[in-house]
């Protein structure tokens, strides 16, 4: 199977590029780039000068002449108007932006501060996390990968609201990142100086993965209150943690509710649920695909305490764009994705 990668120079496209030049069932066609057309990958990325492949121009026609499945590895706004060309002439999409996630009439809007992507387009994006929704992406011709941040949250929260455990309000999510989640692009936010031996909070109350993370939960529950979800940058390169806070209907225990995750997650090979009193930390999945989730229950205020570790680039885009692109063809959803994490 033929794939290309548009916006192979960024963060997500380039960790694109090491799991698919090495995947067993993609061939990488070729490498996709507004800006630096001609130029070799090896030239612009140094790490992957063995690599032949020379960065060529953004081209729809051509590039559906050759390959079967393109990866949007672009930033915001840019897939909303490329995925329409690609859609009519019959190649299937995995898009990592956030362009095709939000379904709700003037939620991109108010969140992205853009227009949207057009309805057809909107309407038959599948919503792409991979463990929850995978008869969908199998019969899917557009696929949203979800966010990073939304990855480890609803990973995080799904088994207590499919069992309708969860008391939908009053729901809590700290998350903390990597400063690779900025993207590329460097800034004052992520400059050297000002963010080593630094530690932040960013969008307060503002982060456009909000209503992602509602819309997918109301799927789930219904309605819901709004979430408080915040987020940090940590001086580190690569990984999420996402603690969460739900009060639950009824008493139960720790044990109880690691029954609940283990049973949930049992034949997801990407998901490990950590022993009772054990919570996970970013360092065990890094360079991996794997969501690690830790549980435990306080009695006094009834509500569960969830911690989910992914690293963003890879379950948070490359990785999990990569286990949707399986699950589309009917490959085994782990297919050259099994690496064990880097450590230390």
């Amino acid at each position: 199977m033929k794939v290309s990668i548009i916006g192979a120079s960024g963060y997500g496209g380039l960790e694109l590029i090491r799991l698919l030049t090495h995947h067993p069932h993609f061939h990488l066609e070729s490498l996709h780039t507004s800006s630096m057309a001609g130029v070799p990958i090896g030239a612009e990325s140094n790490h992957l000068a063995h690599l032949p492949y020379i960065l060529e121009e953004i081209d729809p026609e051509k590039i559906a002449k050759t390959a079967d499945i393109v990866f949007l590895a672009t930033p915001t706004g840019i897939s909303k108007e490329l995925a329409p060309s690609f859609h009519d002439l019959g190649v299937k999409l995995i898009d990592l932006s956030g362009d095709l996630r939000l379904k709700k009439t003037g939620e991109y809007e108010k969140w992205y501060k853009g227009a949207s992507a057009p309805a057809k387009i909107l309407n038959e994006a599948v919503y792409g996390l991979s463990e929850w929704n995978q008869k969908e992406i199998e019969k899917a011709s557009v696929i949203a990968n979800p966010g990073c941040y939304p990855t480890a949250t609803l990973l995080g929260l799904a088994p207590l609201f499919m069992e309708g455990l969860a008391i939908t309000s009053d729901i809590i999510v700290d998350a903390k990142s990597g400063v690779s989640g900025a993207g590329k692009s460097p800034t004052a936010v992520t400059h050297f100086s000002d963010m080593n031996d630094n530690f932040k909070i960013y969008k307060v109350h503002q982060h456009q993965h909000i209503p992602e993370i509602e819309q997918q939960l109301g799927e789930w529950a219904g309605e819901i209150d709004p979430v408080s979800f915040n987020t940090h940058l940590v001086p580190m390169t690569r990984g999420i943690m996402a603690t969460m806070y739900v009060k639950l209907k009824r008493k139960t225990t720790t044990h109880e509710l690691l029954d609940l995750y283990k049973t949930a997650y049992e034949n997801q090979p990407f998901v490990r649920i950590q022993p009772e009193a054990h919570f996970p930390c970013t360092k065990q999945v890094y360079g991996s695909n794997f969501c690690d989730i830790g549980v435990a229950f306080d009695e006094r205020t009834n509500k569960a305490t969830i911690v989910s570790v992914i690293d963003n680039l890879m379950k948070g885009a490359a990785g999990q764009a990569v286990q949707n692109a399986n699950i589309l063809i009917g490959a085994d959803p782990s297919a050259g994705l099994m690496q064990a994490p880097l450590y230390p």
